[in-house]
């Protein structure tokens, strides 16, 4: 006879998604704030605060899962140091991207110095819930599949619509409410080398991109930029590049379904809310 589904701990649900990602270092901007075990029942969300900790009390679930990191992750500049090997892996020079990726790593020690580190871990201990947050590994799940879309369908002399296309073929891009946006570009320019940039905490906004443009690249792949950084890349190339944007949440989804669907396959119960 079988024996009954113990259910996971906290740490085997972080241990997995690590795996799944073909990582082996423990992410800087994931963490298990309040630990578990026996988890047969999750709440799993791309957003999680505390009124979200309370609903999964209620509902009786045995841990909260978050996809984005708590404020209370003073690590997360460290993931940004993952841009670098994915830029040299596509041309960039070693010293420019780390040169680009400091300053995105200085500017977020600022933000993460002043945010309150201990807000929703202390309602989760409060309220002796379980509550961790994945991130990083289920956002590099996510890169490999837009990736591999696009390297799939597309070749020598495709487009960017070929590339949009290419995304398409995600059933995630096809039920989201938010369409795949061309910023700077045509659909009709040819496609070039494209990179999905993603996976790494957050994007490169406009000093990534540059180098990427700069050492060879056609089509960045962001899965968001914000308005002045797009407004920065526009003005600089306004012919002969591209940038892609996916979409935020849409683009999560793509990383944790895998996720969630193998923890189903397990026999764990995912209650998706906030995204998913």
């Amino acid at each position: 006879m079988d024996k009954p589904f113990r259910g996971l701990t906290t740490e085997e649900l972080m241990d997995l998604a690590i795996k799944m990602a073909g990582q082996t270092q423990f992410p800087a901007d994931s963490r298990i704030y309040v630990p578990g075990k026996n988890i047969k029942k999750t709440l799993f969300g791309i957003d999680i605060g505390v009124a979200e900790l309370h609903v999964g009390k209620q509902i009786g679930v045995d841990c909260v899962v978050a996809h984005h990191p708590d404020p209370s992750v003073l690590t997360f500049p460290d993931v940004l140091d993952l841009h670098v090997p994915l830029a040299v892996k596509n041309g960039v020079p070693e010293n420019e991207a780390r040169a680009a990726v400091d300053a995105m790593k200085e500017r977020n020690a600022f933000v993460r110095h002043s945010a309150n580190y201990d807000h929703a871990p202390s309602f989760a201990r409060l309220l002796n819930m379980p509550f961790m947050n994945i991130h990083n590994p289920l956002d590099e799940i996510g890169r490999q599949r837009m990736q591999q879309a696009v390297d799939t369908h597309c070749s020598h002399g495709s487009t960017v619509a070929d590339v949009v296309d290419a995304l398409y073929t995600l059933p995630e891009f096809t039920q989201a409410p938010t369409s795949i946006e061309v910023r700077i570009g045509k659909l009709d320019n040819p496609a070039g080398k494209t990179v999905v940039v993603h996976g790494a905490g957050t994007n490169g906004g406009a000093a990534l991109a540059r180098l990427y443009y700069n050492h060879g690249v056609d089509t960045v792949i962001y899965i968001h930029i914000s308005y002045g950084e797009f407004l920065k890349l526009k003005e600089e190339f306004p012919l002969g590049k591209n940038l892609i944007i996916s979409g935020h949440i849409v683009s999560d989804a793509v990383g944790i379904n895998p996720y969630i669907e193998r923890l189903e396959s397990m026999g764990i119960e995912v209650v998706r809310v906030s995204g998913l």
